[in-house]
């Protein structure tokens, strides 16, 4: 892998390409450190310290909205918008065709999930400028009352224009360099986050019973990754034969290939899912904790105790939750490929299954199967920082799952991207 990274800097189109992603990352990080006006960043430290449902959205925003910067909000409401619209595609007629037009329909998608990233990055910062202003981190600043309307809106436009900027800089590593750019831009935040919390780790004593926690916490660290690895990389093939045909005297098809069905259809979308509506409980207390009813601000407290990260009832519910949509996204991605409609069109068929509805019967069966072992892996993976915290006595969010879902996942497919490419051109040497 280390000479694949080397030999990539040796060809000068794939160094370029490698250099132009380090730069627009470079000056995303740039833009992460342009603060908002107007925010107690000391004040801002202490809610994030104290505020673990924060940590999502600022996972998604590459560290940014722990200082509140333009970019605060990261990807996060354009990853919501592609979720939406990808949901949507079995239900509107209009955008399955669309999906099928090849590049021009992609395009066009696209362009939809563009547009409707722009309202609800205006709702996202709605939410969070309201959330800072009520735990008085927004110093001298009262949101769109009548003194305050124009600076109230020129702050949400700045904050949806930080996200569409992000956009577009993903879109151009997506374009002109190397892996998915939105990935790459959340896995860019999450790196350079682990300095921070590696230095926290470190300094938290020299204890034999912290460092015994530390090694016991790495070890857990380094069997996860592992896991993801094996996961992710995890496929169940199905045998699939095309008949043979004579087509003006020659004959076409005899050949036997497989279908990979993965493990872990769904990557990390089942935890963003899951997350989302685990955190709305604890943003609706945040909200109702400033009110002056009594009872709502007794109920406020009572719902933030429930569904606090620390607590058993609120990992089980997350495990269920992370196990439920994990089946639904794969099956809503299974229908999408229309793999029994593809075999039984190019006269492809499974042996000893017959074409037609009995495939798709007994594909879904083999997925729903398969699928299970990695909705356990998911699950167990979302509910691993709050075990591994009572097991090893360190109190850290690094071993997050959707973290190193995110950082993993991303390594392996950009190493799998640049080992492409030097086989192209290793096999266009060849030739010449």
């Amino acid at each position: 892998m280390i000479d694949n990274v080397f030999n990539a800097f040796r060809i000068p189109d794939l160094r370029r390409k490698l250099l132009y992603t380090i730069g627009l990352l470079l000056v995303f990080r740039i833009i992460a450190h342009v603060p908002v006006p107007g925010v107690d960043l000391a004040k801002l430290r202490d809610l994030f310290a104290n505020n673990q449902l924060l940590g999502l959205l600022n996972l998604f925003s590459g560290g940014a909205l722990q200082t509140f910067s333009v970019a605060a909000m990261g990807v996060y409401p354009y990853i919501t918008a592609s979720i939406i619209m990808q949901l949507l595609m079995p239900l509107l007629p209009q955008l399955e065709a669309l999906s099928k037009e090849g590049e021009m329909g992609r395009n066009k998608l696209n362009q939809y999930t563009r547009v409707m990233t722009v309202p609800l990055a205006f709702l996202q910062g709605f939410g969070q400028v309201s959330l800072l202003q009520r735990s008085n981190v927004l110093t001298n600043f009262n949101l769109f009352n009548r003194d305050t309307f124009l600076p109230s809106f020129a702050l949400l436009v700045a904050l949806t224009a930080g996200t569409m900027l992000l956009v577009w800089i993903g879109e151009l590593i997506t374009e002109n360099g190397v892996g998915n750019g939105v990935s790459i831009i959340i896995f860019g935040g999450i790196v350079a986050s682990l300095p921070g919390a590696l230095a926290g780790l470190i300094g938290g004593g020299s204890s034999s019973a912290n460092v015994m926690g530390l090694i016991l916490f790495a070890i857990i660290g380094l069997v996860t990754i592992v896991g993801i690895v094996l996961i992710n990389e995890g496929t169940r093939r199905i045998p699939v034969h095309y008949a043979k045909r004579v087509r003006a005297g020659r004959q076409y098809g005899g050949s036997t290939t497989f279908i990979p069905l993965k493990v872990n259809s769904a990557g990390m979308i089942p935890l963003i899912f899951a997350v989302s509506i685990m955190v709305f409980p604890g943003m609706i207390a945040q909200f109702l904790a400033t009110s002056s009813v009594s009872w709502l601000r007794d109920f406020a407290a009572a719902l933030a105790q429930a569904m606090s990260p620390n607590t058993f009832q609120y990992n089980i519910v997350y495990f269920l939750m992370v196990v439920g949509f994990t089946y639904f996204y794969t099956m809503v991605i299974f229908q999408q490929q229309k793999i029994p409609e593809t075999l039984q069109r190019q006269g492809a068929f499974i042996p000893g299954v017959r074409p037609g509805k009995n495939t798709a019967i007994y594909l879904t069966k083999v997925l729903t199967r398969i699928t299970l072992v990695g909705a356990v892996f998911l699950g167990v993976m979302a509910i691993m920082p709050f075990f591994a915290a009572r097991l090893t006595g360190v109190n850290t969010l690094l071993l997050s799952a959707t973290s190193l879902l995110i950082v993993v996942g991303v390594a392996i497919d950009t190493m799998r991207q640049l080992e492409a490419q030097l086989m192209m051109r290793n096999y266009e040497g060849f030739i010449r």
